[in-house]
């Protein structure tokens, strides 16, 4: 790669434009305000100058790069976070494309660890980042200080193999479909090779209804008591854990762990993670919907089918479950009719209200209790939740009298499962309570979803937190001596304003908190052209906005040679524009390629590989994608990503929203679209020499007011603002 120069810094008396100045809160007098009487009397602080040095021309990190520019906006956003650490204070950074965030942060973290011997956490939002910091990143750090630290990378207890389950599976063989027992048969052999026992090393097909099967799962873990205890691959991950300096983890493990602390289990050592007080969240733009994720709860028919299943099941005429097998050993064979029919009738009763919840999602696919629909809900779904919650209720008391209160049992491993299965049924129970009591909880959005499993459709039932900026704040924000929040995205017209109040950093007062903007080096001036086509109809036309995108994307991919990735907001509108693209696409020798014809990895290994390659893709590939060079040389943003109106949890926090007096629209749909929007545009410049188009197929960016917030949001580029014939010939010569 070709180096380029860095943009020299900017003195006092410039003028810096609005798109790249850094917003600091508070302000540059906060920092001069600071002493060393601030800094925390058991702990060295970081030499800014040293550390800095590393990733200066000539530094040790400069060194050991195939290729290295000296970026100045990746040393401003290291002088903030040594700041952060240096005086227990919670920073939040937005570092563009390019910056290098994870380096800025990685040697402060690293050198606190040497200095202190104190543990840092690290959460990621993705696999893929986790990993990179674990097998790339940090690694490369370490060797250019010159020193070891023990680091383990955690993920989710349900993405590692449990031994005790996959032997018991082991023994159930002959139930298990053609495609489970090749599994369990090549997991035989793998579980003599692997160290880890996690399910990203498996090479070979694993059906998710078999992982389901063996995945740890922490309600069913014996701990000390389990038969596999000295082989266990998830304990031998927490023994290392609790001794390393430095865990590599994602949000929903820290969220885990710091909901369980602040709920009761304490600040003085292991929960579900080793106790810290130090700790990056990288990809913080997502930690609100990760939180959202977490916090909320869910039951459907299937997975009450799945859990009495496991419990007691009549197949191919013979009983089988867990009750069969232990019912003997207590004496209460006489019970096994009884547990039948209530098994059947809570499978009845789930039934029944499965298909009276497909009724009232109709054609939307989703249906929220509210008081709007507080008829539909008390004529036909409470009676029927109420029964079904009754029909648990009476088996999860039977459970309880069969096994009684003896302590004897503690290592029996059929009556640890039954127990912990007893209470998923509980807590379903639970949920159904909340579910009839629905006016009573207005901290919750209770609704339900319409999905489609192999041509069956089904509802399930779902409860989610309206706001989770409080616990976020208790929970993460306010135990940690330091948090260092940093992401492309977190800002919307230059302020941190919306991503604050989202994750509860705007509560947060009696302390330090330091919000800065740090550019993207990336020549984006000349090496980017943004066009919009004026003659797009407004996407309120419906028929012709969709015909003008059919057409568009596919003229304007055939027109770059491929190396296109196309963004929708929905998967109809992809399903649209692939099919009336693809033909032309193909005669000119262009692989087209469609978000849910294959795996998401390998679907995108694929568009990497093939230059020539048009990705059709939404949602999750707005983000996430690292595609540099002449792989992406041009990226269509179809439609501006507003959340649909029908979607529960957003219309149920913009009714709030307007309740107390706020404008939904403008303080949550626009500005949760414009981050959403530059991460879309961000997938086009992932390298210093990358160069191509951006094209926005909405006129609304330049035609509604709103649009300039959009605008503003991006950096400074060269612009085409025209008819789409005029776009595509100004492409042609600006690709050449």
């Amino acid at each position: 790669m070709k180096p380029v120069k860095p943009p020299r810094q900017k003195t006092g008396d410039e003028k810096v434009p609005s798109r790249t100045r850094n917003k600091r809160t508070p302000d540059e007098k906060a920092h001069k305000e600071q002493t060393s009487s601030d800094t925390p009397p058991d702990e060295q602080t970081l030499n800014e100058q040293t550390i800095i040095a590393a990733l200066e021309e000539g530094g040790a990190i400069a060194k050991r790069l195939d290729t290295y520019e000296m970026r100045q906006s990746q040393l401003d956003l290291m002088r903030l976070v040594i700041h952060g650490f240096n005086y227990d204070a919670i920073v939040a950074a937005e570092a563009g494309t390019g910056v290098g965030k994870s380096f800025a942060y990685l040697l402060p973290a690293l050198n606190h660890v040497l200095l202190n011997n104190k543990r840092i956490v690290i959460s990621t939002a993705t696999i893929t980042l986790q990993e990179q910091l674990y097998n790339k990143d940090i690694p490369l750090v370490l060797a250019a200080l010159g020193v070891g630290i023990k680091v383990v990378l955690m993920k989710g207890r349900g993405n590692y193999l449990c031994l005790r389950r996959f032997d018991e599976t082991s023994r159930e063989q002959s139930f298990l479909t053609d495609p489970e027992y090749e599994a369990l048969k090549a997991m035989n052999t793998w579980i003599d090779t692997t160290h880890t026992g996690a399910r990203s090393d498996i090479s070979f097909p694993l059906p998710d209804s078999f992982w389901s099967r063996v995945a740890c799962e922490a309600d069913l873990c014996m701990g000390p008591h389990c038969p596999e205890r000295e082989r266990c691959f998830f304990q031998a991950l927490r023994a290392q854990a609790a001794v390393a300096p430095v865990l590599v983890v994602n949000h929903h493990l820290l969220f885990a762990d710091a909901s369980a602390r602040r709920d009761g289990a304490g600040y003085d050592g292991m929960v579900v993670l080793p106790l810290y007080h130090r700790v990056i969240i990288d990809e913080a733009h997502t930690v609100e919907e990760a939180a959202t994720s977490f916090f909320s709860e869910q039951f459907s028919r299937f997975s009450i089918y799945r859990q009495t299943g496991r419990l007691f099941r009549r197949q191919r005429g013979n009983l089988r479950g867990l009750l069969v097998l232990v019912l003997p050993a207590l004496h209460a064979e006489n019970q096994l009719n009884e547990i039948e029919s209530i098994n059947q009738k809570i499978r009845d009763s789930a039934d029944t209200l499965d298909k009276v919840a497909l009724e009232l999602c109709k054609q939307e696919g989703v249906f929220r209790l509210t008081p709007d629909t507080d008829k539909d809900i008390h004529a036909t779904l409470s009676p029927l939740i109420e029964d079904l919650r009754s029909q648990v209720q009476a088996y999860t008391a039977l459970i309880k009298s069969l096994l009684g209160t003896s302590a004897e049992n503690e290592e029996n491993v059929i009556i640890w499962e039954i127990k912990a299965i007893r209470k998923r049924l509980e807590s379903i129970a639970q949920l159904c309570r909340v579910f009839i009591e629905y006016q009573q909880h207005p901290d919750k959005v209770l609704w339900l979803e319409r999905h489609n499993s192999n041509g069956e459709p089904w509802v399930s039932f779902t409860s989610t937190p309206l706001n989770v900026s409080t616990v976020l704040k208790e929970a993460i924000f306010d135990p940690n001596k330091t948090v260092v929040c940093v992401s492309a995205t977190l800002t919307v017209n230059d302020t941190f304003d919306y991503w604050a109040n989202r994750c509860g950093l705007a509560l947060v007062d009696k302390r330090q908190v330091l919000c800065d903007q740090f550019p993207s080096p990336f020549p984006y001036a000349t090496s980017v052209l943004l066009a919009i086509p004026t003659d797009a109809p407004l996407p309120q036309a419906d028929v012709p906005y969709r015909d003008f995108v059919n057409m568009a994307a596919g003229s304007l991919a055939a027109c770059v040679g491929g190396s296109a990735l196309i963004l929708f907001t929905s998967y109809s509108a992809l399903e649209s524009a692939y099919n009336a693209s693809k033909t032309l696409l193909e005669k000119q020798g262009i692989r087209c390629l469609k978000q849910g014809d294959d795996d998401r990895s390998r679907l995108l290994k694929t568009f990497l590989t093939e230059e020539t390659s048009v990705l059709f893709a939404t949602d999750s590939f707005w983000e996430g994608i690292d595609a540099p060079g002449d792989t992406l040389r041009l990226v269509i943003l179809c439609r501006l990503p507003f959340r649909t109106p029908n979607e529960p949890v957003f219309a149920a926090r913009c009714e709030d929203l307007e309740q107390r007096g706020g404008n939904s629209f403008m303080e949550l749909s626009v500005p949760e679209a414009v981050m959403k929007f530059k991460q879309g545009f961000g997938r086009l410049m992932r390298r210093f020499s990358d160069h191509g188009v951006v094209v926005v197929l909405d006129t609304r960016v330049i035609r509604k007011r709103y649009g300039k917030i959009f605008l503003s949001s991006l950096p400074e580029t060269k612009i085409c603002f025209a008819n789409l014939q005029t776009i595509t010939n100004k492409i042609e010569r600006f690709l050449e």
